[in-house]
This record gives C-alpha cells, structure tokens and sequence, in this order.
C-alpha cells in the first residue's frame, strides 16, 4: 500500500498523456504535502546559512522516494521526457518541468500547472553539492572531480617526503585515526602535511578519525587440545577476560589454555558450574552483553565467525558475572581460530553506549587544534551528533573556525537515522558521510551492501552532503603492488562519490597515480547517477 493512497497505475494503464500528467500532478502534492511537514520539523536543527533549501530538498526526496515510481518512469520514457531517474538534487524542479512539458503536449492551461524552473533553479542542487563539497574539502581539482583520501601510517610522522609524495601523486586529504599511533606522531603527521602543502602550494585537508567503542574480544580460554571451531561449537561470551582459576575439586577440572599463547604454568579451569566444557572469550565492552537476547545475531572477526545468542545470564566463572551463551552458525569447513582483539558485531542489538569513549574526549583535546575535519565513530543517532557539537563548543568557545564532521555509516541503526543525522550535523557546520563498508558489510550483510551503499549516495546527493567511499578500496594493489580486476571496477565505481579513500599499505603511493587515473578517465563517463557520453574512441 502507497502512502496516502497513491497507488501508480500499470504503464498500460498511463498511455494517454493527459492520465499519465493528472498521475503526475498527484505525485507532485504529495511530495510536497509530506516534504513540507519534515521540513517544518527539521527547522529548528538549521542554524547553517545555506542548508535549509538542501534539507527541504531531501525532505521532498524523503517523500518521493516512499512511492513506487517503476510504472511512472516506465510511462514517461515513451513520450521523451525525464523518467524521474536522476532527480536527487533537485526534486521539484525536475517534477515541475516534466509536468510543464506534459501540460504543453496536452495543450493544458499553463496558469493551472507548476511554472515550468528556471535553469538557476534546475541545476541549484549540482551548484549547492558543489559549494558544500568544497567547504568539507577544499577547493576542487582542475583535473578531477573526485577527492582522494590516504590514511597515513606511522611512517608519516617519521619521513616528511613520503607526505610530500602522496600529494605530489595526487591526494586531497589525510586521514589520521586516533586508533592508533601516539599525540606526539599525530603532530608530526600534521606538522608534515602543513609543510608540504605550503612546499606544493596545494590544498591537504586533514581528517583525524576518533576511534570509537570499537567492541572487541579479551583472552580467549580453549579447553584442552581444543584450538579451533567449528560449526555448531558453543562459545561463552564474557563481561570481563577470563581469569585463571584458582584449584578446583578434581571431579570437575579440566584444565585449558589460553589461545593467545599461554603454556602449562597459565592453564585455566573451562569447566564451568553446569560441567559443560566450553571456548570463552571475554568482551571489551562488557554492557553490551546486558542488551542481547535470545537468537540476536553476533559476529566476530570482521564477519568470518557469525553465532546466534542461545542463552543469556549463562554462569561463568565463579565470583564472576554471568556471561551469554553462543552457538556457532557460520564458520569455515576446517573451523577458525578465536584470537583476542578481533572485532565484535552485533547486527541485531541497538547498543545503547556512548559513540564517544573517554579515550576519544581527550583525543578531541588535540584534534580540535589541529584537524580540519572529524572522523566520527559508531553514530548512531541525531542524538550522538549533538553529543560530539556540545563537546566540540565546550572545546572552541566563540572561535570562529569550527571542524566539520564526517560521520561513518556502519550500523542498520545509523542507517535508519540518516536523515535525521544529516539534518542535525549539516544543519550547523560542514558535513560529510562515509560509507564505511567493512562493520557495514558485517552489519547488514554483504548482500545488503550493494544496495545500501546506493542508497545513501542517493540520499547524501538529494541532502547535497558529500560523500566518502571507503574501505579496501584497492586493498590488494596497496598491500602487495597489484590490483585484482574487481577492485579496478569498485575504484571506478566511487567517481559517483565526492572522495575516495585509500588505506595503508607498502604501495598506497603507488596506489594513488593509479586512482588518480582510474577517476580522471572516468569522469568523463559518469557524473554521480548521470552518464556522461563523450564520442567513444574505441571503435
């Protein structure tokens, strides 16, 4: 069922020109009627100048976009008319002048249609995505549309010509994560980037990346010649690493190992109250554990063990908080090892904790001084957006120059909130998202990537927020010096983002000429959704 009742007729059924306008025309109402109420509710978060006409824009997009519009694109191609496909950046003028040209073929009374947009006003959307790209990112390339992005390693903080070099080869901003390194090397980083851009004479915007509560495994506990595990194995997980423990009756023990290395002296009782022997690990965010249930979802290690919650509130160690039962679902044939320090996901489970650690506030102690943009962790919500501007002001006081924020997409809940989180962040200073794929992928399934990560480009482009495409892009040619022919195709893929990100790796210099090449060719092939049709050269 259309919302409020706007049910698109069969193509068939649209054929005469006059049925397919009044169609239109009743598209158009709705969109309007509906994007008007958001937009009404979003006024209070737009304190920005210059944003309100793109949140009222994405407010329209919002409505549009919960019709479907398939019969209606279908019925329009055969007349010449714009089948509504590449309307992100601006929604009304593209209805307005497909119903203008419809009125005039059906000889309609101008004075009772949409006036036909002016062309200020058609492309409005391209120049706005445009003006607040350059805002997050400095000024545009002459040669290139889309912005390149190098995660630096340590190695930059040591070696000034290997900063000088990535930008020699072509990239546009650094990404420093607070994840790792120290305050020290982060100043050096920045001191290296500052420099070279002054040697260039060339713009290098810098995005320090808070890490976040990034949640994780402790110690894991095997039993004894247990090293691995397989399909159907059951793991406890636990709000705390699993201790040794101390002498036990021996009708009970039974004497394990910890998988991160320990010998005969560090051997652990695995047997727990009910006498079942089982693999434990410990979880690093021990509160999370209070938020799962029953069949929830939970994967470890980038996505390559996944289990289901089988209990809750199971016994674990004595003295010790009970921990939650899992039963392995998914797993390689030869089994996986269970290593400490992997990641945990929970896709099932809104995690109610703070995106800001406390590491991350005393992080932003040095990052308000000295990034242009910051990375934000595990968003969620407008709420935690709020939570990061109230310690940004806490931090700036009246100074002038505020950090924009990029805020990385890599939870259904997050994805869920996006609009409310763009209208929330964009609404007071310069924004961006990130696709992060990797905890995306994770969360919402591979499958279920493909298709998220356009939709958030279509939405980012009908908010005119730019966008960053990232993770493992061109993973293979960084680490090892050769591309594979996928990620060829995925680097190709990004020019309909605003920048792409690289990260880490023997051969991200290299990397870089081969982006910068990947994405000046294409651009004059694709512009976001639209292409773009040079005389082919091929043939």
């Amino acid at each position: 069922m259309q919302p409020n009742g706007l049910k698109p007729r069969a193509t068939a059924q649209l054929s005469d020109p006059r049925e397919l306008l009044a169609e239109l025309q009743t598209l158009r109402q709705t969109v309007y009627s509906e994007g008007q109420s958001t937009f009404e509710r979003w006024q209070p978060h737009l304190q920005r100048p210059g944003f309100s006409n793109s949140a009222l824009n994405l407010a329209y997009y919002l409505a549009l976009r919960r019709q479907d519009l398939r019969p209606l694109q279908a019925a329009l191609r055969p007349w010449g008319l714009s089948s509504l496909g590449r309307i992100e950046a601006q929604v009304m003028p593209n209805l307005d002048a497909v119903i203008a040209t419809l009125g005039s073929l059906c000889q309609v009374d101008p004075s009772t249609l949409p006036p036909r947009p002016t062309l200020d006003d058609f492309f409005d959307g391209e120049r706005l995505l445009h003006q607040h790209t350059e805002e997050l990112f400095g000024p545009t390339d002459p040669r290139r549309r889309v912005r390149i992005m190098v995660t630096l390693p340590t190695e930059a903080a040591e070696h000034y010509d290997f900063v000088k070099e990535l930008l020699q080869r072509g990239a546009a901003c650094v990404r420093i994560n607070c994840a790792h390194d120290s305050a020290s090397q982060w100043l050096a980083m920045v001191e290296h980037v500052r420099r070279a851009e002054q040697d260039l004479n060339r713009s290098c915007k810098i995005l320090m990346d808070l890490g976040g509560p990034k949640p994780r495994t402790l110690a894991v506990r095997f039993p004894r010649d247990k090293r691995r595990i397989f399909l159907g194995d059951r793991v406890l997980l636990t709000p705390f690493a699993p201790p040794a423990v101390e002498a036990v009756e021996p009708a009970v023990e039974n004497e394990g190992s910890c998988a991160d290395g320990g010998n005969d002296s560090d051997r652990l009782s695995n047997r727990l109250s009910n006498g079942t022997d089982l693999v434990q690990a410990g979880c690093s965010i021990p509160e999370i554990l209070d938020s799962l249930s029953p069949g929830a979802a939970v994967w470890i290690d980038d996505g390559k063990i996944g289990a289901t919650v089988i209990e809750t509130g199971y016994p674990s160690a004595p003295d010790q908080p009970p921990g939650v039962l899992l039963e392995i679902t998914h797993v390689k044939s030869e089994g996986a090892k269970l290593k400490p320090d992997k990641g945990l996901n929970f896709p099932d489970t809104v995690l109610s904790i703070s995106p800001l650690t406390d590491k991350d506030l005393q992080d932003l102690d040095f990052v308000v001084s000295h990034a242009d943009i910051i990375g934000y962790s595990f968003v969620q919500t407008a709420a935690d957006i709020e939570q990061l501007q109230q310690q940004l002001a806490q931090r700036l006081g009246e100074r002038a120059t505020v950090p924009a924020i990029v805020a990385k997409i890599e939870t259904p809940e997050a994805v869920r909130n996006l609009p409310e989180l763009i209208v929330h962040a964009a609404g007071k200073q310069p924004f961006g998202v990130m696709i992060a794929r990797g905890d995306l992928a994770v969360e919402i399934g591979y499958q279920r990537l493909a298709e998220i990560q356009e939709e958030i480009l279509w939405l980012c482009e009908a908010a005119h927020v730019p966008v960053i495409w990232a993770t493992q892009v061109l993973e293979n040619l960084v680490k090892t010096g050769v591309p594979s022919r996928g990620e060829i195709t995925d680097a190709a893929m990004a020019e309909r983002a605003e920048c792409v990100m690289l990260n880490k790796g023997s051969y991200v210099a290299e990397a870089v000429t081969i982006l910068d090449d990947v994405l000046t060719r294409m651009q004059a092939h694709q512009l976001k959704k639209t292409p773009q049709l040079r005389a082919l050269r091929s043939w």
